[in-house]
Protein backbone atom coordinates (compact mmCIF):
# COMPACT_ATOMS: atom_id res chain seq x y z
CA UNK A 1 0.00 0.00 0.00
CA UNK A 2 2.85 2.73 1.15
CA UNK A 3 4.52 1.72 -2.81
CA UNK A 4 1.50 2.62 -4.44
CA UNK A 5 1.16 5.73 -2.25
CA UNK A 6 4.43 6.76 -2.94
CA UNK A 7 4.74 5.99 -6.82
CA UNK A 8 1.42 8.12 -7.04
CA UNK A 9 3.56 11.05 -5.08
CA UNK A 10 6.45 10.28 -7.40
CA UNK A 11 4.24 10.50 -10.41
CA UNK A 12 2.10 13.77 -9.61
CA UNK A 13 6.17 15.07 -8.67
CA UNK A 14 6.74 14.13 -12.35
CA UNK A 15 3.90 15.32 -14.12
CA UNK A 16 4.40 19.00 -12.56
CA UNK A 17 7.78 19.12 -12.80
CA UNK A 18 7.08 18.18 -16.24
CA UNK A 19 4.71 20.99 -16.52
CA UNK A 20 7.44 23.61 -15.28
CA UNK A 21 9.71 22.59 -17.86
CA UNK A 22 7.55 22.31 -21.01
CA UNK A 23 5.56 25.44 -19.65
CA UNK A 24 6.57 27.38 -17.05
CA UNK A 25 3.81 25.99 -15.15
CA UNK A 26 3.52 25.16 -11.52
CA UNK A 27 0.79 22.83 -11.32
CA UNK A 28 0.65 22.53 -7.05
CA UNK A 29 1.43 25.93 -6.55
CA UNK A 30 -1.41 27.24 -8.88
CA UNK A 31 -3.92 25.01 -6.87
CA UNK A 32 -2.86 25.83 -3.73
CA UNK A 33 -1.93 29.81 -3.55
CA UNK A 34 2.13 29.86 -4.56
CA UNK A 35 4.92 27.88 -4.25
CA UNK A 36 5.49 29.11 -0.48
CA UNK A 37 1.84 28.41 0.84
CA UNK A 38 1.62 26.23 3.45
CA UNK A 39 -0.58 23.16 1.41
CA UNK A 40 2.05 23.44 -1.48
CA UNK A 41 4.92 23.49 0.52
CA UNK A 42 3.31 20.00 2.12
CA UNK A 43 2.59 18.80 -1.19
CA UNK A 44 6.18 19.58 -2.14
CA UNK A 45 7.39 17.24 0.74
CA UNK A 46 5.43 14.48 0.47
CA UNK A 47 6.19 14.24 -3.17
CA UNK A 48 9.97 14.31 -2.18
CA UNK A 49 9.38 11.49 0.96
CA UNK A 50 7.40 9.57 -1.99
CA UNK A 51 10.23 10.11 -3.99
CA UNK A 52 12.63 8.77 -1.28
CA UNK A 53 11.00 6.03 -0.78
CA UNK A 54 10.94 4.52 -4.47
CA UNK A 55 14.42 4.87 -4.76
CA UNK A 56 14.15 1.69 -2.43
CA UNK A 57 12.63 -0.04 -5.76
CA UNK A 58 16.02 0.46 -7.59
CA UNK A 59 17.31 -2.46 -5.58
CA UNK A 60 14.81 -4.64 -4.56
CA UNK A 61 14.34 -8.33 -6.11
CA UNK A 62 11.84 -8.01 -9.21
CA UNK A 63 11.19 -11.95 -8.91
CA UNK A 64 9.46 -10.91 -5.45
CA UNK A 65 7.36 -8.30 -7.15
CA UNK A 66 6.29 -10.64 -9.89
CA UNK A 67 5.46 -13.47 -7.22
CA UNK A 68 3.28 -11.17 -4.92
CA UNK A 69 1.36 -10.46 -8.40
CA UNK A 70 0.37 -13.79 -9.00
Amino acid sequence: MIDKIALILTIIGGLNWGLIGIFQFDLVAWIFGGQSGIISRIVYTLVALGAIWCISFLFSDMRGVKEKAE
